[in-house]
């Protein structure tokens, strides 16, 4: 019987639970004394608790038994939440030996939830598919994205619903600039990987390409911009070059500098770029966190 109020309905198992005060000593504290425990304090309304738990789900299945997961509905369960002094949803506590080690809230990616969870799990090993896409994602950071490809491909061919093995390699087609196969791969995810953040990010990148593609030399629109610092568009293909070239921050300021200047140019166009750059990096990169705050100063001033 699945639980409508658990963020992706869910079954439960041997290894998640649904717990509450009067489980959480049999199942978090007792439990702990031999095997690390997630306590996962949910919201059903929360959308940012939709998005973790698959992940916390699946990575706790594939550990095997290295570690066990308690689920915990905040809003049933508020004098619990009080005593662990949770203050907001998704948060996410690991017991170990009886007590709590560590925590975080918010969303993470699967991979930085897999390295929180192996600080108390050593013995969790990535999979054989996992080493693949270690492997694939070494050669794209090299350069190599011909043999990243292939690795992708090969990542495919045993999981054909493996989100980020899906993403990379559209991005590594993107690199090679092969950008209608890229989306081939893109339109072909299945629709429960859609909004998945690696697909979000190779759907912005084949975006990007795409714009690249009809813009100018650096060189004359950082000219144009000492001309005439209103200049919004070559400011904007500026930014887009910049980014390309991965010089972020700097590609970023200039969209920054056109909203400040003129918010609804083009259709608020700069902010909507902005966010694109916000989607390749992703939600939790040093980067977006930066220049979201830069943003909110200017939106808010």
């Amino acid at each position: 019987m699945q639980d409508p109020n658990v963020p992706n309905g869910g079954e439960t198992t041997a290894l998640i639970k649904d717990g509450d005060m009067s489980t959480f000593m049999a199942d978090v504290i007792e439990k702990s004394t031999a095997t690390p425990v997630l306590v996962s304090f949910y919201s059903s309304w929360s959308e940012n608790c939709k998005q973790l738990t698959p992940i916390l789900e699946k990575i706790v299945q594939q550990a095997g038994g290295a570690v066990q997961m308690v689920r915990i509905d905040f809003e049933k369960n508020q004098q619990l939440a009080v005593q662990m002094k949770i203050q907001s949803v998704p948060t996410v506590v690991v017991f170990s030996g009886q007590r709590p080690v560590d925590a975080f809230a918010g969303v993470k990616t699967e991979a930085e939830v897999k390295e929180f969870i192996a600080r108390f799990a050593p013995e969790m090993q990535p999979s054989p598919t996992e080493q693949m896409i270690e492997q694939a994602a070494t050669l794209f950071d090299g350069g190599d994205f011909q043999n990243a490809a292939e690795l992708y491909s090969q990542i495919l061919q045993i999981e054909a619903e493996n989100a980020p093995a899906r993403a990379g390699l559209a991005q590594s087609l993107i690199q090679l600039g092969d950008l209608e196969n890229a989306k081939a791969v893109l339109d072909s995810t299945s629709k429960q990987h859609e909004n998945d953040a690696a697909i979000t990010a190779a759907r912005a990148a084949l975006d990007m390409a795409g714009q690249l593609a009809d813009l100018g030399d650096a060189a004359a629109l950082e000219q144009a911009i000492k001309d005439d610092a209103d200049n919004h568009q070559a400011r904007f293909d500026l930014a887009l070059i910049l980014w390309a070239s991965g010089d972020q921050e700097a590609a970023a300021d200039h969209l920054l500098t056109i909203i400040s200047r003129d918010r609804g140019w083009n259709e608020d166009g700069a902010r909507k770029q902005l966010v694109k750059f916000f989607e390749i990096a992703g939600p939790m990169d040093p980067f977006t966190v930066k220049m979201r705050k830069k943003l909110s100063s200017i939106l808010f001033a």
